[in-house]
């Protein structure tokens, strides 16, 4: 437990330094943007592979391999089961337009399992925290998901991430029967802030399918800490997952 509460510490604190550096010192020129060539659905701000290579470099002296959005697989310099899984910044887009939620994200997984994720809230300058076993914590406060135990009264965080094609039907009757039975249905354009809104207890479930893996590693471990379900597949492209995660009280397809 010693060397996981070091890496936990050295995450937590990375995590922080970078949120406060992306909302008190990055100027307007690293919110510039440009659309990618592979998805042209997606973002690249100058802010994503500035605060990278700062994550990167302080994870680097654990000598584990580090998963990142930008960079990729990248291997440790030391054999272990354990892995570092890196979004420097999620929800790109909402950031630079200034039209939502985005956050830091660093999450600590054994092989496939998630240890703990820690995620800084930019919206809420605030640092949330946990993993199965220890419990997850905005701050220093305990959290919890919530207690609806009826879909029909609960809401879910959903959303489409930029591999989704919408002019697949089958994929969008698929998207349908998913949230249909919600009583309310939200897209924040941040599904690690849409896991930590599960894990608050201030929504009731998550679900998004062929989401890339550094977008929800924190967020899964942290839901599994505050008492929630997770279940999750391989999604169709290498690192994607499908995932829904609620407080466990109904099914998905109740």
């Amino acid at each position: 437990m010693g060397e996981l509460n070091q890496l936990l510490e050295l995450s937590q604190s990375i995590a922080t330094k970078s949120g406060l550096r992306l909302l008190d010192t990055f100027t307007q020129e690293h919110k510039n943007y440009v659309y990618s060539r592979d998805n042209p659905k997606e973002i690249k701000a100058l802010a994503d592979k500035v605060l990278e290579d700062d994550i990167l470099n302080l994870l680097a002296p654990t000598g584990m391999p580090i998963l990142s959005e930008e960079s990729g697989y990248v291997p440790g310099n030391k054999e272990s089961n354990y892995w570092f899984i890196v979004d420097p910044l999620d929800g790109t887009f909402n950031f630079v337009k200034g039209l939502g939620p985005s956050a830091v994200s660093i999450a600590l997984w054994d092989d496939q399992k998630p240890i703990f994720g820690v995620i800084y809230d930019l919206m809420e300058r605030q640092l949330v925290w946990g993993g199965a076993g220890m419990g997850s914590y905005a701050g220093d406060r305990r959290i919890s998901v919530s207690g609806t135990a009826s879909q029909a009264q609960a809401s879910i965080c959903t959303g489409f991430p930029v591999r989704f094609d919408v002019a697949n039907e089958h994929a969008m009757q698929d998207f349908w029967r998913t949230v249909r039975s919600y009583a309310k249905v939200r897209m924040l354009g941040s599904a690690a802030v849409s896991l930590l809104h599960v894990a608050r207890g201030s929504a009731d479930a998550y679900a998004e399918k062929n989401i890339m893996l550094w977008d929800v590693a924190a967020g899964i471990a942290i839901v599994e800490g505050a008492g929630g379900s997770v279940h999750r597949a391989p999604g169709t492209v290498e690192y994607s997952l499908d995932v829904y995660a609620s407080n466990g009280l109904f099914s998905d397809r109740e």
